[in-house]
């Protein structure tokens, strides 16, 4: 990660996340970026503190604009005299040791499930994944989601096996902890409330009891610890309150106000004066009845003793907003805001190595071959209560991967593979325990030796062979990363193109984030460019690293070497996708930012020169 770091400019996202980190840490203010939670950004920020560094609070950026984040951001990294490139490598440290943690996590649950050795398989995966040493290094909030909702989930599910009240703290405490890390992170809520019943359930229903018996031990057994389920929530808010409180001190209560009740003009269908949708009334649609939380919202903000739960709300009520509205991207030959229910399985299968896709397919279906089996010599019922009771870990991480990915292919904001990150571990681990009950079944056969003898031959042998398997494509995956690096983020497999074609199948984060900025500017060094013409997308900015000899262009300018003898141009393959592929159904683009007269003068796909993985240089 560190390797791969030092040689990228800043991804889109941070030019936003690193100057909201610094605002809570140094100012303890959260005007910056109220659509992300704040833990993953103020750890990054930390560094950051120990030097001298200029940040713009007098700028009207700061000081009047609502989440003036982007324009704070360039003018904190690039324009207020700082080392930006300083700047960025140490708040990456953060989100560093966030991964570093999270694979320690991983073992130690791996561990507790198959054993000291096996571990090693789930947590190998995930250390050597590319889509997790790519976001692993970056300042977002996708891999504190990660570690938050797997530290979660596995101390929930302690809790739930042993109510003590170290559990009931500690499981309290991560939650809590989840939800400062990413907004997504609420979905554990309903999510443990299934688990909470679930747990219940089996425990109550399994024996031959009759069915009024087993009802009464069911309420029995959810009431006696509903209690001790509801502070766990409670903790977990007490937690979130506390961090809100802290970065908002300094915030102006009338600037919350004001910038809380902007950002949420629109929200569903706009402002309600009167309270009106609060108010019991058949009339008011479900749709239009949501903007009584946004009224609510603006009432926490103006609220000394609520507004720091009011700004975390102001977040979930914002990525709410996002969500569905979408995101115009680039997906296989569209170009399209209104998604596709597709994406995140499609992109799973062109980003995730093909020797991982193969442990998990088999893991699928030997799962699938056991269920199919023991259902034909058992009833379901019994069994799926002694299953839930006896392998509760192994249904709590299943229950979570089947509802995050529903939730996530029902939502039409499909900007990267990185939204489903927080399943990839625990799908690691539930593959290497299928794969382990697979090869380790084969049991000593004692009879006759010349029977005893050749079954266990047999035996090592279609252990050997099924060992031999896993090893070879463990090895695989090991290469196919190092093969990668350092460009971890424009990783795809064979079957998507590879790291130098998967542009050609989806693009955003999944691809080009702006992370060859840097690397732009050797190249211009080293070809002894005059000028050159940069339409670029990501967090960097190119007049910092190009200084004059960037001139910042866009597709619906004619071409540049009419407009001041630039004889080069260099773009973004985000902005190229964007720019020319088909338009979905309904879509619209002006005909001026389609590059037509790029297309008339040269290839585009085939660029003269390309920068990293993300930029295509043209000579004119």
């Amino acid at each position: 990660m560190l390797y791969s770091s030092l040689g990228e400019s800043a991804v889109m996202d941070e030019l936003a996340h690193i100057p909201a980190g610094y605002g809570y840490v140094r100012y303890f203010d959260y005007r910056l970026n109220p659509e992300h939670p704040p833990l993953v950004k103020a750890i990054a920020a930390l560094p950051l503190l120990f030097q001298k560094i200029n940040f713009p609070t007098q700028s009207d950026y700061w000081q009047k604009e609502i989440n003036g984040q982007w324009a704070v951001g360039d003018l904190f990294i690039y324009g207020s005299g700082n080392d930006a490139d300083k700047i960025i490598n140490w708040a990456r440290l953060g989100p560093m040791i966030i991964t570093l943690i999270l694979i320690i996590f991983i073992y130690i649950w791996s561990k507790e499930l198959v054993g000291k050795w096996w571990a090693f398989l789930p947590t190998i995966l995930t250390s050597f994944s590319p889509a997790v040493l790519a976001h692993g290094h970056y300042v977002t909030t996708d891999i504190g989601a990660v570690l938050g909702v797997f530290i979660s989930i596995y101390y929930f599910v302690k809790f739930l096996e042993n109510k003590s009240g170290k559990n009931f703290l500690i499981s309290g405490v991560f939650l809590g902890i989840a939800q400062l890390m990413k907004f997504s992170a609420v979905l554990l809520l309903p999510l443990f409330v299934f688990l909470f019943l679930a747990y219940s359930f089996a425990k109550s229903f399994k024996g031959y009891e009759s069915f009024f018996g087993k009802l009464l031990e069911f309420i029995k057994q959810s009431l006696a610890h509903i209690g001790l389920f509801i502070g766990i929530f409670t903790v977990a808010f007490a937690l979130v309150y506390a961090v809100y409180f802290v970065f908002t001190v300094n915030y102006p209560i009338k600037k919350q106000v004001s910038d809380t009740s902007f950002i949420l003009t629109s929200f569903a269908d706009g402002p309600d004066p009167s309270w009106s949708t609060c108010k019991p009334n058949s009339d008011i649609s479900l749709s239009r009845r949501a903007r009584c939380l946004a009224n609510v919202n603006i009432w926490m903000a103006g609220n000394k003793v609520f507004r720091p739960i009011g700004e975390y709300m102001l977040g979930v009520l914002m990525v709410m907003q996002r969500s569905s509205g979408g995101n115009t991207s680039y997906f296989l030959g569209e170009v399209s805001a209104s998604g596709w229910w597709y994406y995140f399985p499609a992109v799973f299968l062109l980003k995730e190595p093909l020797p991982s896709l193969i442990l998990i397919a088999l893991a699928i279906l030997l799962a699938t071959f056991k269920f199919i089996k023991n259902f034909r010599y058992s009833g379901i019922k019994q069994r799926l209560f002694n299953y839930i009771e006896l392998n509760f870990a192994e249904f709590s991480m299943l229950s979570f991967v089947v509802f995050y990915w529903l939730y996530s292919i029902k939502s039409p904001l499909n900007i990267g593979v990185r939204h489903i990150l927080p399943t990839i571990p625990l799908i690691y681990i539930l593959s290497a325990q299928a794969i382990k009950n697979w090869i380790v079944k084969e049991k000593i056969v004692v009879g006759g030796f010349l029977k005893t003898l050749i079954k266990n031959l047999l035996n090592f042998f279609k252990t050997s062979l099924k060992t031999s398997l896993v090893i070879i494509l463990v090895v695989w995956y090991l290469v196919e990363t190092l093969m990668s690096a350092p460009y971890f983020i424009s990783y795809f497999n064979e079957m998507g193109g590879g790291v130098w074609n998967g542009y050609k199948y989806v693009t955003d984060s999944n691809y080009d984030w702006g992370q060859d900025m840097k690397r732009l500017s050797l190249f211009v060094n080293k070809k002894k460019i005059d000028k050159i013409a940069v339409d670029y997308f990501g967090g960097a900015n190119p007049k910092y690293y190009l200084n004059d000899k960037a001139a910042i262009w866009s597709s619906s300018k004619e071409n540049p070497i009419y407009g001041g003898g630039i004889n080069w141009i260099a773009i973004s393959i985000n902005t190229i996708q964007s720019a020319t592929q088909k338009l979905y159904q309904g879509q619209l683009r002006n005909p001026k930012d389609e590059y037509q007269w790029l297309k008339k003068i040269k290839n585009i796909d085939k660029p003269d020169y390309r920068v990293g993985t993300s930029i295509f240089v043209y000579k004119l």
